[in-house]
């Protein structure tokens, strides 16, 4: 993210708790009443967002963490491409062998 982008969010942020304070006084309620309701909305807007950031890091669904996966799938489909008939074959063998052999240590 850009510098520009980070200013602008925050001025964005910004414009919307000011006209959530307009909109209350709109409404009807007194200045010290909208003040401190559109800071409560405020405050649980972003605990709201700072809730799901936090999911998405425990659950590793981050961009980040997609991109890294999608890149080592595409080096593995890759190798998988470029493998002889033999070569796959060989390479099944030695799956197979492993999983029995993982079967019979975990009994």
């Amino acid at each position: 993210m850009r510098r520009i982008d980070v200013i602008g969010i925050g001025l964005g942020v910004f414009a919307v708790g000011g006209l959530l304070y307009i909109g209350l006084r709109l409404a009807g309620l007194d200045s010290p009443s909208a003040g401190i309701w559109s800071q409560v909305i405020f405050v649980g807007g972003i605990l709201g967002w700072l809730g799901t950031y936090l999911t998405r890091v425990v659950n590793k669904d981050m961009t980040y963490n997609r991109q890294l996966d999608d890149y080592e799938d595409a080096v593995l489909q890759k190798r998988l491409d470029e493998m002889t008939p033999e070569q796959l074959t060989q390479l099944q063998a030695s799956v197979e062998a492993d999983d029995s052999q993982d079967l019979t240590s975990s009994t």
